[in-house]
This record gives structure tokens, C-alpha cells and sequence, in this order.
């Protein structure tokens, strides 16, 4: 199966080792590295989304200006727009720009965020359960042909319809994350691609084995699988774990400034990351778990530390439990993201056309 890679574009220039210097919205810096991750040959950007930032769809829509074949991923929390008219402005842009749109569903962990927001269900299973009913209205509008009503504890709609429909065919590409069981059952029932964190050979076996099992629930094909990890490349693999401790020393240091401190609210997928970062530093061949640890996983923040070569070999191992989407970042986002077009992206690409000729050779 074809294998895609995922960028992401921050609003600004800052990571766990940079302390941003200019803008909360800096748009040069957003054109810079929107321009850079379609030359590196990505497939699509991340754009992120939190009760505080800049708002991710009109990011992304400039992202999709000022660019020609990169797809933007759009997060988006249920339960602050209406899905209607979020249904219509995706579909819009999906119009407008070719088909490169695709939502990215994040439901929330933290009610302390959340309300941030205006949020009044501080019931995870709840907030999930709202998450699985917009996605029923989001689709309706994307795909009737005519008005629809529909009933639920969270969304009432009477006679809704929309008369722009996505470029896309069934509706917009749609991604969903989580690490709780309510987030396995909304991905089963609703998603297109289900979104792991960078975890470890047997937690990627576990997840993927839940959501397998939640689609066949729902009648549902097996939803793509995508990891999300950091890489950290040199030339050689002792570089590159000089690099990492560097990395590491670097954002200790920093932590105050960037604001990448350990939560006060761990989500299901941050436990996930703590749990495995408590059997070591270093896991199966080259996860590294340290920035996890230093920040409570309050993201992605496990990381593929060697050569180009050799991370993409785990690519390779991680292709082949189900993952096709590798949705990578570095914590220097611009370098390393054209760093990543240099060579790991080519690579690993061609190493998993390899594996796929292989097997058909073997199958014949």
C-alpha cells in the first residue's frame, strides 16, 4: 500500500529547544516551511490545534495559497462549531484548492484546556460520544443529497443540507487520534486513518489489533494507520545520539522559557508514552524516550534516533505492523524538515517498494 508522509507547520519558530523569538502568528516563517515541507516531498502538513493558538483552518488556508500540491491536515475539536457549517467550510476550501483538505479529529484530553474554550463535558467518554455524533452530521452533510434531520443527545439538525459538496468523493479525508477505548470506538465507526503517537512495536500491535476489531463492529473496512515520531539524523548513529543528548541538555535547559513542561492532566496517549518511557531510554531498535519523559508526553515526543538509513529500516518494521503514514517532525522544524526530504523520505519510500515488489513476487 502506498506509504504518505505528514509534516507539521507550526505558527511560529519554536519547539522544546527553541524559545520563540518573533511572532505568536509569524506568516513569513508559515510560508518558509510550508514551501519547504512541499520541496522536501511530503504528502500533506499537520496543522494543530489548541484553546490558545492561532485558528489551524485559516492557517491552513493560507498554507494551501501559497503552495500547489502540498494537502493541508486540518485539527479541529467537536463541540466549538457546529458541524454544518464546519462540514461547509471544509468543503469549501476542498473546492477551492483541489481536493488537498483533510480533518484531523481531536476530541481533547485535558478539561482543564477545554474549558479554555467554553467546554461543559468534563466526561472524557462523554466528550467522545459528542465526537462520534458530529462526525454523523459532518458526513451527512458532506454526502446527502437531500435534507436530512438527525437526532442525538448532543446534535439536533431539522431539513440540514449543503449544496457544496468536497472535491472529494464520500467526503473529506478524515483522521482520528486518541488513546483511550472511547477513542478506538469513535476511530472504528468514523476514520479514514487512525493517528498513534511514536510508540513502541507491541503498543502499535495492541492498538492497531483495537481498532481493527472496533471498525469490523461498525461494518467498517480497517481504517490506515498513522505514527507520529521525531527523527533525529547524522551521518552515523554515534552522531546521532550525541545529537539527541544534545537535544535533550537543550530542552532542560530551556524549559521554562518554551513552556514544554510536564502537564498537570496526563491523556490516555500521554500515559502510553510515560508507560514505556519507565522501561528504558531506548526501546526496540532505536525509539528514543527521553523528551517524553522530560515533558509528560504532552505530545509527540518520542523519537527515531541514527542514520537515514537505519531510521527508515524502522519505518520499514512499522510499515509492516500496519502503519502507513509516518507523520514526522523534527525540534528544529524548518531544518529538518528539509532534511528529511534529503534523504529519509526517498529512502524509506524505496525501501517500502521493495518490500511491496517482494511480496508480490512471493505471492505469485
Amino acid at each position: 500500500m502506498p506509504v504518505e508522509f505528514i509534516g507539521f507547520i507550526t505558527n511560529n519558530n519554536a519547539s522544546e529547544t527553541t524559545v520563540r523569538s518573533g511572532p505568536v502568528l509569524d506568516p513569513p516563517y508559515i510560508e518558509t516551511v510550508a514551501k519547504a515541507h512541499e520541496l522536501a516531498g511530503f504528502d500533506r502538513a499537520l496543522l494543530a490545534f489548541h484553546s490558545t493558538t492561532p485558528d489551524a483552518l485559516q492557517v491552513a488556508q493560507h498554507v494551501l495559497t501559497i503552495t500547489r500540491q502540498l494537502k493541508v491536515m486540518i485539527a479541529q475539536r467537536p463541540g466549538f462549531t457546529a458541524p454544518t457549517l464546519l462540514a461547509r467550510q471544509l468543503a469549501t476550501l476542498d473546492q477551492f484548492y483541489g481536493g488537498r483538505v483533510s480533518l484531523h479529529v481531536i476530541t481533547g484530553g485535558n478539561a482543564i484546556e477545554l474549558r479554555q474554550d467554553g467546554n461543559t463535558l468534563d466526561d472524557k467518554d462523554e466528550r467522545y460520544a459528542r465526537t462520534s455524533e458530529f462526525l454523523d452530521v459532518v458526513r451527512l452533510e458532506w454526502t446527502s443529497e437531500k435534507p436530512f434531520n438527525y437526532s442525538g443527545k448532543y446534535y439536533n439538525v431539522e431539513n440540514g443540507f449543503s449544496q457544496v459538496k468536497p472535491l472529494q468523493k464520500g467526503g473529506i479525508y478524515t483522521f482520528v487520534g486518541g488513546g483511550s477505548d472511547a477513542a478506538v470506538e469513535v476511530a472504528g465507526k468514523h476514520a479514514d486513518t487512525f493517528a498513534l503517537w511514536g510508540e513502541s512495536y507491541a503498543q502499535v500491535r495492541d492498538v492497531t489489533a483495537r481498532v481493527r476489531a472496533a471498525a469490523a463492529r461498525h461494518g467498517r473496512p480497517t481504517p490506515r494507520f498513522s505514527l507520529s515520531v521525531r527523527p533525529i539524523l547524522a551521518d552515523t548513529e554515534e552522531k546521532a545520539w550525541k545529537k539527541a543528548e544534545h537535544i535533550l541538555e537543550r530542552a532542560t535547559a530551556l524549559q521554562d522559557q518554551t513552556g514544554y513542561r510536564r502537564p498537570n492532566h496526563a491523556t490516555d496517549g500521554a500515559k502510553r508514552l510515560l508507560a514505556l518511557a519507565d522501561q528504558g531510554t531506548r526501546i526496540d531498535k532505536r525509539l528514543w524516550t527521553e523528551i517524553a519523559k522530560l515533558t509528560g508526553a504532552n505530545s509527540n515526543t518520542t523519537a527515531l534516533v541514527g542514520t537515514p538509513e537505519q531510521v527508515a529500516e524502522v519505518f520499514g518494521d512499522y510499515y509492516d505492523l500496519g502503519v502507513s503514514h509516518f507523520l514526522i517532525r523534527g525540534f528544529d522544524p524548518l531544518v529538518d524538515a528539509i532534511d528529511y526530504g534529503r534523504a529519509l523520505i526517498p529512502l524509506t519510500r524505496k525501501l517500502i517498494e521493495a518490500r511491496d515488489q517482494q511480496r508480490g513476487i512471493a505471492a505469485e
